[in-house]
């Protein structure tokens, strides 16, 4: 039961943090603040709640995509499992927002909504799934874009016995 809620909780936590958008036509600031987070990115934590600490790390390459999206792929090593990412992070003139994409390999994928506060650009998801073994799981993931910083936090939630895992990556060039 743990191990399959670990493999979406991976995905889903880098996952979320890294999205993309359909149809965008950013203007030169949009365009010019998602150009900083092109390169590569590195990170590393601590999943807390389960049995023990285990920790794990990720890595991310972000590059300049098609119509004013970034591109980005990632892979995290977490519990001796190798989860990987890939989306794009866009502007929506026509929805007047960031959002963000992912698909995993771990059957998830997403889209996420982008919310400008100041400096920084948060997404959010929740989303109710069942592991391996049938059970309802609650997984929930934000990521922020901060100056020259990518943080992902992420928590799941077993609704069945209410045990709730979480960790907060720090990610930086």
């Amino acid at each position: 039961m743990v191990k399959g809620a670990l493999t979406r909780l991976g995905a889903a936590a880098l996952a979320i943090g890294m999205m993309g958008a359909g149809a965008a036509y950013a203007g030169p600031a949009e365009q010019q603040l998602l150009a900083q987070y092109i390169g590569s990115w590195r990170g590393e934590s601590t999943l807390v709640g389960s049995d023990k600490p285990e920790p794990f790390r990720c890595r991310l390459s972000v590059s300049q995509g098609n119509q004013s999206k970034i591109n980005y792929t990632g892979r995290c090593t977490l519990v001796n499992m190798n989860l990987s990412v890939s989306g794009t992070i866009a502007f929506s003139e026509a929805n007047a927002r960031y959002e963000a994409v992912m698909t995993s390999n771990a059957g998830f994928s997403g889209l996420a909504v982008g919310r400008k506060n100041g400096n920084q650009i948060g997404f959010d998801l929740t989303e109710r799934q069942r592991d391996r073994g049938g059970n309802d799981v609650q997984i929930g993931s934000k990521i922020f874009l901060v100056d020259d910083t990518i943080i992902v936090e992420f928590q799941v939630e077993f609704n069945d016995s209410g045990k709730v895992m979480t960790a907060s990556v720090p990610f930086a060039r």
